[in-house]
C-alpha cells in the first residue's frame, strides 16, 4: 500500500536475485515492492536487535559484569563445549 510518505527507491539486484523475487511474485500474487519492503522490514529489525545486544553486551562489560570462573564451568558442564 502506497502512502504520500513513501520514499521510491532504485536498486540493483544480482540476475538470481532478481529471478528468484520474480517467482516469488508470480508464486504469491504479490508486487516487488510489497516483497521487498517486508523483507527489508524483517532485516532492519534483525540488524537492530544485533546491534542493540552488542551494545548492551559492551555497557555490561564496561560495567565490569562478567561471568563468574564458576558460572562459565556451569554452563560449560550443562551445555558443553
Amino acid at each position: 500500500m502506497k502512502s504520500s510518505t513513501d520514499k521510491p527507491m532504485t536498486v540493483r539486484l544480482p540476475a538470481d536475485l532478481a529471478g528468484q523475487l520474480e517467482k516469488l511474485v508470480r508464486a504469491t500474487g504479490r508486487n516487488k515492492s510489497a516483497i521487498t519492503v517486508a523483507a527489508l522490514r524483517d532485516y532492519v529489525a534483525a540488524e537492530a536487535w544485533q546491534i542493540q545486544e552488542i551494545e548492551q553486551g559492551i555497557a555490561e562489560a564496561d560495567r565490569g559484569e562478567f561471568a563468574s570462573a564458576d558460572e562459565v564451568n556451569s554452563f560449560f558442564a550443562k551445555y558443553g563445549g
